[in-house]
């Protein structure tokens, strides 16, 4: 999933599955090492990833244990609404922190500015790091050293309903006056709304920033960007689409309500990433799999851009047992282990090599995603690049609902920008 703070209003209960009857906590006092050159002990793995994809990551974290038969590896999928803030109780607490998490790229800087990850320059976690999309780095690094391994890189692009778009007479927009336009035509002829606009969460504000010609900050001159004339373009393009009727939202689950609306064929567009895919695929709308399409995101006035997003993989720098937590990360980010995610749940890889697999090059979904990536924008990674998001959510929330206008939003961003980061301008 991956990137952004998807779904950060989520709430649910943290659900372990031991892969083995003898597992326990690594990161919590459990035992283990390197003992006459074969590892040993516990990992204790969190998993961020999604319904949909975490039976996958089980079954791939019980390959580990096949290939070291000494080590347990202890599963955990933890909801990703909750997983930054539970992962910093556990590390700043320094007791039930796991031994290896599946972090978000936004985090990386975050927990490793707290010093809550291990370095992991020099060590078996880093292996054949040439091979890794240049773009892919970027979030793994921090001051100068290298805080995770990159597993799962994404973007966003617009998903839609073959079907509903031929009975509407309409083609794929390329930009949002174009879709505002299908929009009436869609309507009358299926009875569908255009467009779901996650309201909810600031990362799909990103597109209709780039779009404008905007950015958040420059990171580089420490400049805040996000309240000039395309932060306010950006809050006025979402109102209009939703005051237009050519799009719905909802103020929060809008991970789960928009899949649902997709699934179920009431809207005929979603902004939404690779990670949804399957769970597309298994709504009725889309019994017939071809019917489900990809496109890019729609352009703004200026541009076209979507935000780099994706997953990383780090240790915690308190592990009881790092020999066998940087073997999982090796294994996890390699080649091989890549090549299944994208055969299983058409999640692209990191690794350049595995784009040349025959399977992994006639996806469709990684046909269409690998130049969208390869053009998408690069976020700050910057330690406060997380806490970028929380202002555009509430300014969302009130341009959706009437309470502020695009100029009130953008500039109320804008203030909490410079509170935040005290040497920007």
């Amino acid at each position: 999933m991956r990137c952004g703070i998807r779904g950060v209003t989520a709430t649910a209960l943290v659900a372990g599955l031991a892969l083995a009857a003898t597992a326990c906590g690594g990161g919590d006092g459990g035992s283990g090492g390197n003992s006459g050159g074969e590892l040993s002990g516990t990992v204790t793995f969190w998993d961020t990833s999604n319904d949909a994809e975490k039976a996958t990551y089980r079954k791939l974290a019980e390959g580990f244990q096949k290939e070291h038969p000494k080590v347990h590896v202890q599963y955990v999928n933890v909801p990703f609404g909750d997983a930054n803030a539970k992962f910093k109780n556990a590390a700043g607490g320094n007791s039930g922190a796991p031994d290896v998490m599946r972090t978000e790229v936004a985090w990386t800087a975050d927990f490793a500015n707290l010093g809550y990850l291990a370095p992991l320059d020099g060590t078996p976690a880093l292996d054949k790091t040439d091979d890794y999309l240049p773009q892919a780095v970027g979030s793994t690094k921090f001051k100068g050293k290298t805080y995770a391994a990159p597993q799962v890189i994404d973007t966003l692009g617009l998903f839609y309903n073959k079907k509903l778009l031929k009975d509407a007479g309409v083609g794929v927009p390329k930009t949002f006056a174009e879709l505002t336009t299908a929009a009436k035509k869609i309507k009358a002829k299926t009875g569908a709304t255009a467009l779901y606009l996650r309201g909810d969460d600031p990362y799909w504000f990103l597109p209709y920033l780039y779009g404008e010609g905007g950015n958040m900050v420059d990171a580089r001159d420490k400049i805040v960007q996000i309240d000039d004339g395309a932060g306010v373009k950006a809050f006025k393009t979402i109102k209009d689409l939703v005051d237009s009727k050519a799009a719905v939202t909802d103020a929060t689950d809008g991970q789960e309500n928009q899949l649902k609306a997709l699934k179920d064929g009431t809207v005929a567009m979603a902004v939404d990433g690779p990670w949804d895919i399957e769970g597309a695929r298994a709504g009725k709308a889309f019994k017939d799999k071809e019917n489900l399409g990809v496109a890019p995101v729609p352009a703004g006035s200026k541009a076209q851009g979507s935000p780099q997003g994706g997953w990383n993989l780090s240790v915690y720098a308190g592990s009881k047992n790092l020999q066998a937590s940087y073997a999982f990360v090796k294994y996890m980010s390699s080649a091989k282990v890549q090549q299944q995610t994208t055969d299983k749940l058409s999640l692209l890889p990191t690794r350049k090599s595995v784009y040349d697999v025959p399977a992994v090059k006639n996806n469709e979904m990684v046909r269409f995603f690998k130049p969208a990536v390869d053009g998408a924008v690069q976020r700050p990674w910057i330690a406060e690049g997380n806490s970028l998001f929380e202002p555009i959510k509430v300014q969302m929330n009130k341009v959706l609902t009437g309470s502020a206008t695009p100029e009130q939003a953008a500039k109320a961003t804008g203030d909490a920008y410079r509170k935040l980061l005290k040497d920007y301008k």
